[in-house]
């Protein structure tokens, strides 16, 4: 009170408020932030406020042409710049010695992908990887981020404890080029559902504390608008691509991570797009303790100037150039002897420099001097700090538990400090994969008439063509329960492709430690059987009503047919789970469904096999439901119907056998498919 601050122009609409006089830029210098004040911070020129940051701070100045001014501006009410501040997570460092990569070439010679590289980075920083193609900047992202699946050399340390692969998944998050989510999930489930699952035990039974968090996101990501908007895809419309991006990269955040690694999170959208994606991570950063490690490939002048700190790399083979400030690099380069305009993007003649075979190529000369100036002071700075020991993976996560949770543990973190791979237990991953499966079925109306009508049409066709065989002789009948048999072996077929694009996002869910393989396997047997048995039900008894067999035949035909589909289902899930793509896995059950077909006792009797190939019929689905479909109803009808069982080689007594082998075969069909999920089509860097 009773202090001035004149405005610069006098353009500027000055309000009063408790005598305190103050414009509208003077205003904008003193932002912290948008809506929350103080006088203490550094200066902020009002041109290089976003435009929707201009309109709120003008909202703010509207609004204070009230005595509340003052207390608008210097002393606002809790709001979600507090929750920011309580969800900020613990600084994790990262620091990096002689990470270097090699490969051999098809003729069996080395060849070096990446020179060793060393660093030291901290927390709250925004840092971009830049280089020419070929110069290891993704391998160098992947190695850091725990994600190479090649060996390579060198290590990493957080916090100067070495790192463990297994628990770094806990307190990093990696976000790659590909946006793979379900096109019928919400924007905010999709965020809830990584925040549920990386929560702790504590946090997650406090449901404030996950919205709080999952709010703050939405918010810094420019996502609250689209928060209950499909995600979207093929077959719905829903948010757009840059914003699709910016949900790929908010559930890194969302998922409790404070080391963020992006690569190429502009590459494909439009600069506007660009420079919101590079926004929302400057912000992320500053507000949350989030360090976050981009590789990025030209940026816009605009998006250069929000990285706090540059790796940048030349090629043929990758090494490191320059390691510092990104404000500093320009000088930097100047120092060098190079001529850099004011009014160029510094990126684009940086990666002229760097780039081996352009005009402008400077990469032999910025080596040496990379080596004889920075690399002595990075290299000391790294072993430093790799012997400054920190926090641990477990202290972090203890850190990170709500101010409410007490003393209560952390059911994730084990006897002696041992961190668990994953935060959420068994159930809770369960819960979520199953509420989420649930919800993006019942969506798509499609896939659900799918399930139900389609097997309810074939059920009338088969059971026109096969009107009232039962009243004929049973030798006829025969072939209706070979045909009807068959029939369930094709029922799910044609979902092998979903399997397969499900398994795609899947892959990149587990590999972040969300859930185990089991939980979505379980989800899947919850959701789909039900749903498939649902139609093959309608099917059996469509043509039931149709063929006219006895009615106590029902209790015979429907456990029997049922039966083969669930096995099918389960031998298409695990074929799926192990193929490469959807047509390599169609390609393969087409074998298993070719032998099973013949060696059924109808085509090929179990007498008239060769002696080495009759083993098959002890697992052929179709053999054993056939044998007990045409014993069982023939028990019914009579001596003759009798006779025509054994003429087929049908053997009678045989029930309690084929119902054990469908069983082991459905259940280990079920434990397969856990194994390819877990073990195959991993994601090869």
């Amino acid at each position: 009170k009773g202090i001035e601050l004149a405005p610069r122009s006098r353009s500027f609409p000055s309000v009063t408020a408790n005598s305190l006089f103050i414009s509208l830029e003077a205003m904008a210098e003193v932002a912290c932030d948008v809506g929350a004040f103080d006088l203490a911070t550094p200066l902020i020129p009002w041109g290089k406020l976003l435009p929707r940051k201009q309109e709120e701070v003008m909202d703010i100045v509207i609004r204070g042409h009230s005595p509340d001014l003052w207390q608008v501006a210097m002393d606002p009410p809790a709001s979600m710049d507090e929750v920011r501040s309580a969800l900020a997570f613990p600084g994790a460092a990262l620091t990096f010695r002689g990470l270097a990569y090699s490969t051999k070439m098809p003729g069996g010679k080395g060849q070096r992908i990446l020179e060793p590289c060393s660093g030291h980075l901290e927390p709250g920083q925004l840092v971009a990887l830049m280089g020419p193609s070929g110069s290891g900047k993704t391998t160098l992202l992947d190695m850091l981020a725990a994600k190479k699946t090649s060996i390579y050399e060198g290590e990493v340390r957080i916090n100067g404890q070495l790192r463990d692969p297994r628990t770094f998944r806990r307190i990093a998050a990696y976000v790659g080029q590909e946006d793979r989510m379900p096109a019928y999930w919400r924007v905010r489930e999709a965020l809830q559902f990584n925040a549920k699952l990386k929560a702790p035990a504590a946090e997650c039974s406090c449901q404030a504390s996950v919205d709080d968090l999952v709010n703050v996101i939405l918010e810094e990501f420019g996502l609250t608008d689209v928060a209950e908007t499909y995600i979207g895809g093929a077959e719905v419309r829903g948010i757009s691509g840059g914003q699709r991006r910016r949900v790929s990269l908010a559930r890194g955040v969302v998922a409790r991570a404070p080391i963020l690694f992006c690569d190429e999170p502009t590459s494909g959208l439009s600069a506007t797009d660009a420079e919101r994606c590079a926004s929302a991570l400057h912000s992320i950063t500053r507000k949350l303790n989030v360090l976050a490690v981009v590789v990025i490939h030209q940026p816009r002048v605009e998006v250069v100037r929000m990285f706090d700190r540059l790796l940048l790399l030349t090629s043929s083979p990758g090494r490191m150039i320059y390691s510092g400030p990104m404000a500093q690099a320009v000088p930097y380069f100047r120092s060098l002897g190079f001529s850099i305009s004011d009014h160029v993007n510094p990126a684009d003649v940086l990666m002229d420099f760097v780039t081996p075979g352009s005009s402008s190529d400077a990469s032999a000369a910025l080596i040496k001097a990379f080596h004889a100036l920075q690399r002595p002071g990075v290299e000391a700075e790294a072993d430093g700090a790799a012997e400054s020991a920190g926090k641990t993976v477990a202290e972090l996560l203890l850190a990170m538990r709500p101010h409410n949770a007490g003393d209560r543990p952390i059911t994730s973190l084990r006897p002696g400090g041992h961190v668990s791979e994953r935060a959420a237990p068994l159930h809770r991953q369960l819960a979520a994969v199953l509420g989420r499966k649930l919800r993006i079925t019942v969506r798509n109306p499609l896939a659900l008439a799918l399930q139900i009508v389609v097997p309810a049409f074939m059920g009338l066709v088969l059971g026109s063509i096969f009107q009232n065989v039962g009243r004929e002789a049973f030798v006829q009948q025969v072939p209706f329960f070979f045909i009807f048999v068959t029939n369930f072996c094709f029922s799910s077929l044609g979902f092998m492709p979903a399997l397969v694009d499900e398994r795609e996002y899947m892959k990149y869910e587990t590999s972040e430690a969300l859930y185990n393989e089991w939980a979505i396997s379980l989800a899947n047997l919850l959701v789909d059987v039900p749903l498939a048995v649902l139609g093959a039900c309608a099917n059996i008894k469509i043509v039931f009503f149709f063929v006219g067999l006895p009615a106590d035949s029902w209790e015979i035909l429907y456990p029997w047919t049922l039966s083969v589909f669930l096995v099918f289902d389960s031998l298409f899930a695990c074929v799926a789970a192990f193929a490469k793509d959807a047509q390599v896995a169609q390609f393969v059950a087409t074998p298993f469904l070719t032998v099973f077909m013949l060696f059924n006792g109808f085509v090929v009797s179990e007498a008239g096999a060769p002696v080495w190939l009759r083993w098959v019929f002890q697992l052929s689905p179709n053999f054993h439901a056939m044998q007990s479909i045409v014993t069982g109803i023939a028990a019914l009808e009579g001596p003759d119907a009798n006779f025509v069982a054994r003429a087929f080689g049908y053997e009678y007594g045989r029930e309690a056998e084929a119902r054990k082998a469908l069983i082991a075969i459905f259940l280990v069909c079920r434990a397969l498919q856990v194994v390819g999920l877990k073990l195959f089509n991993h994601v090869q860097r």
